[in-house]
This record gives structure tokens, C-alpha cells and sequence, in this order.
């Protein structure tokens, strides 16, 4: 009888674990192929995992609410017939001891676990292990293990991941200061020194005093990862903003006079977004070292324009759908893609491959009323640009007769970009850029 695994999938670029949400299917039950066996989320999507084949599952390695990283088998499927004595796998954190009351998934049964467990079981359980207090990937533990870091000093390190979790940045960062400042490593450990010396007792969190008259909300799991998610960018990159003005006059007399007929050509109303996407995508040609990514100490340079435009959900929490080859598009094909992706968005139905790739990142806080904002960076990107209300404003304006007062449609685009491979030189071309093709917009442009 073959067994195959079940994989965590890689939900983007920049995903590196994910969690279970929920098993629709158990121990003994046949699954047919693509049929969904579980839900998982990440910080950008919740999504279904089908089945890569037609069995019966045979183990379940990991639990609901798990975090597990991509590319680990998270059960083990059995072709080629019905799978005899199946049990979950010992990776469930339930039976890490015996119990009489079966399986954590509410299968019973009544043979006892054998002695020695299956070697693929026998991995999982090596994988998923878990420290006192948090998760460590493999990679990590690899790094401090070269590194000839203890599980005591290891422990100390703060982690800017889900829930506390070392990062590989963490660690490297960690070493790098280790290495200068060898006076600082860790002493020998005794049992009251590890308090004392925790890098936590710097960061620890203030106490908070609460009155009667306070309601407390708790963050639901969307909201957590996505505060795990800025806080992480900020972290990382070291965030500066620059702000241009633009005079988008005559691209909204130009969408005034058109909406109509562009809505009865093709099907699709014409907002601002797709028209600040095609200047996005025109600009990014010209400086193509804005649609880069950090890997360590090398810049990954992206070949493709994918534009992430960020879509406030009903719920009030935002997911950035990604228009995937951007430059490749005319205006229509834009607003197609802008009013698709935006509609699917808010009703929960975008594919995990929607939201991954996205090499920069577009948000529209003028949706809300506002006139500028300084986003925070949707790593592992390096830019992403705020387009904020646009208003009828007096300007000077010059003429063959000297210059004037007039009233004029203005609004300010910001770019927060990521100082360490984006300089002020770059950055600032970029935006002014942005907002020369705007204010360049042909008023007669044909439909």
C-alpha cells in the first residue's frame, strides 16, 4: 500500500508558515482527489487544501490551530485501498502520553500504538518540535547550531515572527552583534541568571490599569497576524516617506466625460485606481530598482510588474489582491482587473495565488477622506505609494498671458520606501514620476 504526504503549500512569497484552521476530514475517512481536507490560513488569505490523490487518510500530524511551516507533511494519505489500523500521527500534541479516550480528532481506537513509530511519523514529530515557550523552524535551529548557540541563550532571543517566533533575521542579526560584542554573550548559566540577563525584562509590556467602564475586545486571528505582520516591517525596514503634489485636472474632466461611454463599451465602470496603476506601471519601467526585494546582503531585482492594490474588507481589516504583469495592460483590461479583484476581495472569495508575488503596492487613503498617509511597507517589498483625496484647490497656473489663480484638482501621493537599498534620489524620482504621468494625462484620449 503507497502513502502519500500531505504538504503545507506555499501560500507567497513571503509566507513561511501557516496555520490550521480547521480538518474536514479525519483518521479512516476516504477522501477522493481535490476534494478539500482541510482550511488553513496566513496573515493574507484563508484557503482549502485539497487532496493530491484518492485514499483514505491514514495520519493527521499536526492539530486545529497549529502553526506549521511550508513544505512539512501535515498527514499521510493511503492509496491503492483501505488503510487497515490507522492512527493519528504521534506529532499531535495530545498524545505526546497514552490515553483512553483515543485520537485529539475524536476517532477511537481500540489497538494499543505500537512500540516503534512509522519513520515518516517519527520525522514529523522531529519538525514539529517545540521549545518550552515557542516554535523554531529547522533553519533556525540549523543557524544556531553552527553557531554554537545553547537552547538557553536561544530562548533569550527576541523574535519578531507569529507569537514571539525567531525569524532567520532574528538569528542572523543576533549573531552579527554576538560576534561583535563577545563581551555581551551569555554568561554561565545559573538558575537565577536567566531572568535577569532575558532581553524580555527590556521589552516587557507596561501594566495596564482598566476601570469599570472599559470594554475589552479581544483581536480576532486576522487582526493578530496583521499587527504581527507591520510590526515585522517595521522592524526590518527602515521606513521613509516622501510627498508630492499632483494637478490631476484633467484626468478627472477627462473620467467625467467618459465614464459612460467606457462603462458601455466595456463593461466595467472606470475609477481612479486602475489609471493610478497604469502611471504606477509606467513609472516602475523607468526605474525598474523600486520593484526590488532584500534577501540577506542581495537585491532581487523583479522582471514583473505585479501591483498589489490594498482593499479595505467589511470587517474593516485590508488584504492586497495582486494584479499580476500590470505593464502588459491597457486601461481596460485595468479596470477589469481593479473591479474583479476588489469585488472578490470583499466578498472572501480570492484564490491564495491572488494575493502572492506582488513586487509593489498601491493604497488608496483618499477612499477615506484623507489627503496623505505614510503606509507601512508590504514586505518583502521595498515601496509602496498612498494616493490621497483629490480636491478642488486654487493653484497658480501658467498661461501665454502670465501666470493665474484657478481652480484646480489636486491631491498628494506619498511613497514610503525602505532606506536601506531605496535612497531619497530614487525614491523621490520615483513618486515625481508617478505624478508627472498623471498630471500628463491626455484629456482627449480616446475610450
Amino acid at each position: 500500500m503507497a502513502q502519500v504526504e500531505l504538504i503545507m503549500p506555499k501560500m507567497g512569497e513571503s509566507i513561511i508558515e501557516a496555520t490550521i484552521l480547521r480538518w474536514a476530514k479525519k483518521v479512516g475517512d476516504r477522501v477522493e482527489q481535490d476534494e478539500t481536507i482541510l482550511e488553513i490560513a496566513t496573515d493574507k488569505v484563508d484557503s482549502e487544501v485539497p487532496s493530491p490523490t484518492a485514499g483514505v487518510i491514514a495520519q493527521i500530524l499536526f492539530n486545529e490551530n497549529d502553526v506549521v511551516p511550508v513544505g512539512k507533511a501535515i498527514a499521510i494519505i493511503a492509496t491503492e485501498g483501505e488503510a487497515t489500523a490507522v492512527k493519528p500521527s504521534p506529532a499531535l500534541k495530545e498524545e505526546s502520553a497514552p490515553t483512553s479516550n483515543g485520537s485529539a480528532n475524536g476517532t477511537a481506537h481500540a489497538a494499543p500504538a505500537p512500540v516503534e513509530p512509522a519513520p515518516v511519523a517519527a520525522a514529523a514529530v522531529e519538525s514539529a518540535e517545540v521549545s518550552a515557550t515557542r516554535f523554531y523552524s529547522p533553519l533556525v535551529k540549523n543557524i544556531a547550531k553552527a553557531e554554537n548557540i545553547s537552547t538557553a541563550e536561544l530562548e533569550r532571543i527576541p523574535g519578531s515572527g507569529q507569537a514571539g517566533r525567531v525569524t532567520k533575521q532574528d538569528i542572523l542579526a543576533y549573531v552579527e552583534n554576538r560576534t561583535a560584542a563577545p563581551s555581551i554573550q551569555q554568561p554561565a548559566p545559573t538558575p537565577a541568571a536567566a531572568p535577569v540577563a532575558s532581553p524580555a525584562v527590556a521589552s516587557a509590556k507596561p501594566a495596564v490599569s482598566l476601570s469599570g467602564n472599559v470594554e475589552i475586545v479581544e483581536m480576532d486571528r486576522m487582526r493578530k497576524l496583521i499587527a504581527d505582520h507591520m510590526v515585522m516591517s517595521k522592524q526590518t525596514s527602515p521606513h521613509v516617506t516622501s510627498f508630492v503634489e499632483v494637478d490631476v485636472t484633467e484626468l478627472v474632466n477627462w473620467r467625467e466625460r467618459n465614464k459612460g461611454a467606457f462603462e458601455k463599451k466595456y463593461g466595467e465602470k472606470i475609477t481612479f485606481t486602475p489609471i493610478f496603476v497604469e502611471a504606477i506601471a509606467k513609472a516602475i519601467t523607468d526605474y525598474p530598482m523600486i520593484n526590488i526585494s532584500v534577501d540577506c546582503n542581495r537585491i532581487l531585482v523583479k522582471k514583473d510588474v505585479n501591483i498589489g492594490m490594498a482593499t479595505a474588507l467589511p470587517s474593516g481589516t485590508l488584504i492586497v489582491p495582486v494584479i499580476k504583469g500590470a505593464n502588459m495592460m491597457n486601461l481596460a483590461g485595468l479596470s477589469k482587473a481593479v473591479n474583479d479583484l476588489a469585488g472578490r476581495a470583499r466578498q472572501g472569495k480570492l484564490k491564495p495565488e491572488e494575493i502572492q508575488d506582488g513586487t509593489f503596492t498601491l493604497t488608496n487613503v483618499g477612499t477615506f477622506g484623507n489627503v496623505m498617509g505614510t503606509p507601512i511597507i508590504n514586505q518583502p517589498q521595498v515601496a509602496i505609494m498612498a494616493a490621497g483625496a483629490i480636491r478642488k484647490k486654487p493653484a497658480v497656473v501658467e498661461t501665454p498671458y502670465g501666470d493665474l489663480i484657478a481652480v484646480r484638482q489636486l491631491m498628494f501621493l506619498s511613497l514610503s520606501y525602505d532606506h536601506r537599498v531605496v535612497d531619497g534620489s530614487l525614491g523621490g524620482s520615483f513618486l515625481r514620476r508617478v505624478g508627472d504621468y498623471l498630471e500628463q494625462f491626455d484629456s482627449n484620449r480616446a475610450v
